[in-house]
């Protein structure tokens, strides 16, 4: 029976709980593909499964792990898209931090030329996210305004150059003067020190009091009030995360008067259609603009499977530009 070696969390804590394990290599499923990983990108959701305040679906793998870029080594039935030897970078439902991992086959996209594996492993739960949050839900068009908090993310750094790249001007917040450099060199027209600036009076300057039509925010909290003030009217603030707390003071007349849209979601729950409907979108509009060259995500620091925990400390420590990765070797 073929194993594979993956990082367990062994118990909630801090990054000292994952350890190196054996398992079972999984089985594709009916319109699955089965991945040989090559590299396995990081995201907040992994650091917060591990201590225990994430809940892992039911359906999912318990390991973490969401983003994968690989090669297809099997595939199951009903699987027509893709054959043994693709190379596929893919949003899988868990089970990333692994050797091997099973993903819906609708979820899996070719590698954009140029790429290797660690920016192809970077790329998958980032550009999902953006698509979802800030083209099809916030609607950003050609010609509008993006504010993108957290602009040096894997996130963000992958919103600014799409919104970029699709005609938008874009606005980025950092924590450090380096960070600030990154966003503005990946495209941004301004970015704002949020620890030296008032974010709100930035963008109200660099509009000439007009506001911003999208802001891409995973901060929550206090920024909401100022995200209110921070938008144009008939504005429209997309929610992925509350890092700055749960909570929100709501004046609801100052939405009434902008015509304010609040649209919030986790791409995670969504349902496979949906997530492949997704791809395709991104297969169409954003992979054109990866091929040539025009977006290109960014890798921080790369880590083999065995050193995770290190790579959740690199990520707990904040002062990263970009994605980290886990790495496999073949």
């Amino acid at each position: 029976m073929s194993t594979m070696r993956v990082v367990e969390i062994t118990r909630p804590g801090g990054p000292e709980v994952l350890e190196i394990r054996e398992r079972q290599r999984p089985d594709p499923g009916p319109h699955e593909v089965l991945i040989r990983v090559c590299a396995a990108g990081l995201n907040r959701s992994d650091l917060l499964q591990r201590a225990g305040r994430y809940p892992v679906p039911a359906d999912a793998s318990d390991l973490p792990g969401l983003e994968v870029a690989g090669v297809v080594e099997r595939v199951g039935d009903g699987v027509m898209a893709w054959r043994p030897g693709d190379a596929v970078c893919a949003l899988c439902n868990g089970g990333g931090y692994a050797e091997y991992v099973a993903a819906p086959a609708g979820q899996c996209l070719p590698v954009p030329q140029g790429l290797d594996w660690a920016a192809a492993g970077a790329l998958p739960e980032a550009a999902f996210t953006v698509w979802f949050n800030v083209f099809q839900r916030a609607g950003l068009a050609r010609g509008e305004s993006l504010l993108v908090h957290g602009g040096s993310s894997g996130i963000g750094i992958l919103a600014i150059q799409m919104a970029k790249s699709l005609g938008a001007t874009v606005y980025a917040t950092a924590g450090t003067a380096d960070k600030v450099a990154a966003c503005e060199r990946l495209g941004a027209t301004r970015g704002i020190d949020y620890r030296r600036e008032d974010f709100v009076e930035v963008i109200r300057r660099e509009t000439k009091g007009r506001g911003v039509d999208v802001i891409l925010d995973m901060v929550g909290g206090d920024y909401f009030p100022r995200n209110v003030e921070a938008l144009a009217e008939d504005g429209r603030l997309s929610q992925i995360a509350t890092l700055g707390g749960k909570d929100a003071a709501l004046d609801l007349s100052k939405l009434m008067r902008k015509r304010l849209t609040l649209t919030a979601s986790t791409l995670r729950p969504l349902d496979p259609v949906r997530k492949a409907a997704i791809a395709a979108e991104l297969r169409a509009t954003v992979w054109p603009l990866l091929d040539a060259g025009l977006i290109r995500p960014v890798v921080h620091a790369q880590f083999p499977l065995q050193d995770a925990g290190r790579a959740h400390e690199l990520m707990e420590a904040g002062g990263h530009i970009g994605k980290i990765v886990l790495t496999v070797a073949s």
